[in-house]
């Protein structure tokens, strides 16, 4: 098949990539990095230089497709961007897809939504999953959408390097021994390359998750892969969490969106629907990210 994959090169694109290619799939890779062209060609891929704000661009890429695998994807620096309104941001990338989609006449796409997106309020800066997929809801139904919502990233907890290192300890506005779901992008990338060979029918969705553990657990896990038994995960107030954040330079009104979301964790209204669908877990488990994790952190 023809395959589209957004994302560039990413944690989630790459090795999705790596794997179509290894099917025999042709794989078009979008990325706006001219730099990224060679090791994009270098896996097998075609590789599709342009914006996500040209709606031209995409839709000629997307022309002839079998298959769009589409992603909103705004670099982390994004959140300390005092002018960019991060949810206004990624609501208009998919808008973007929506209308590169009607114009291209592609049939069948696959759309990295998230946790979190089956709700319209409540969901801190996840309300653009909302935003997005009620967008692509909107399209042609002889259109068939599978929305992948994958849960919190392991990578995530790379966030919780500098505290670690300064306090040994990790503070987020939620904590205890409540389980709650994390996933690895590897068994976000299997999962979608699953998808593209099964069948399209009208409108599903399919959450993703690699293992559900507690706050305590992870701080635990965490802490014996970098030398640190007695790391502990302490839970502060939702505005100590937010007056943190907007200290280290995040945009307010992003750092307020993360609160929320975060809160919405610890209280499980984020999981209500995730437990009503609860998926297969995958193969990578917290254990196996420590490994990762731990290299970061002795860098």
């Amino acid at each position: 098949m023809k395959i589209i994959v957004t994302g560039s090169l990413g944690n989630i694109s790459e090795p999705l990539t790596k794997e179509l290619i290894r099917k025999g799939h042709a794989v078009t890779v979008i990325s706006s990095s001219f730099e990224r062209k060679t090791a994009i060609e270098a896996l097998g891929a075609k590789a599709a230089i342009g914006t996500m704000e040209d709606i031209d661009f995409l839709a000629e890429t997307f022309r002839g497709a079998d298959v769009v695998y589409a992603m909103e994807a705004l670099n982390a620096g994004s959140f300390f961007n005092h002018d960019l309104d991060f949810i206004e941001a990624n609501t208009k990338i998919g808008s973007n897809y929506k209308s590169a989609i009607e114009k291209s006449g592609v049939k069948n796409i696959i759309h990295l939504s998230s946790i979190g997106a089956h709700m319209k309020e409540g969901n801190g800066i996840l309300t653009f999953h909302y935003n997005v997929e009620q967008l692509l809801n909107e399209l042609p139904e002889d259109v068939s959408i599978k929305f992948m919502r994958p849960v919190g990233f392991y990578y995530n907890m790379f966030a919780f390097i500098p505290t670690i290192k300064s306090q040994n300890a990790i503070f987020q506005n939620y904590g205890g021994n409540n389980k709650e779901p994390w996933v690895s992008p590897l068994d976000i990338a299997a999962v979608i390359a699953e998808e593209i060979e099964k069948p399209f029918n009208g409108r599903e969705v399919r959450y993703i998750a690699s293992e559900e553990i507690s706050p305590d657990d992870i701080a635990a896990t965490l802490g014996k892969a970098i030398g640190k038994p007695d790391l502990k995960w302490i839970a502060v107030t939702d505005e100590e969490m937010l007056n943190g954040m907007i200290g280290a330079g995040m945009n307010p009104k992003t750092a307020k969106g993360f609160v929320e979301m975060n809160a919405a964790r610890g209280n499980g209204l984020l999981y209500e629907d995730y437990r009503q669908h609860k998926p297969v877990l995958g193969n990578v488990k917290l254990k196996d990210f420590a490994e990762q994790f731990a290299a970061a952190y002795h860098q």
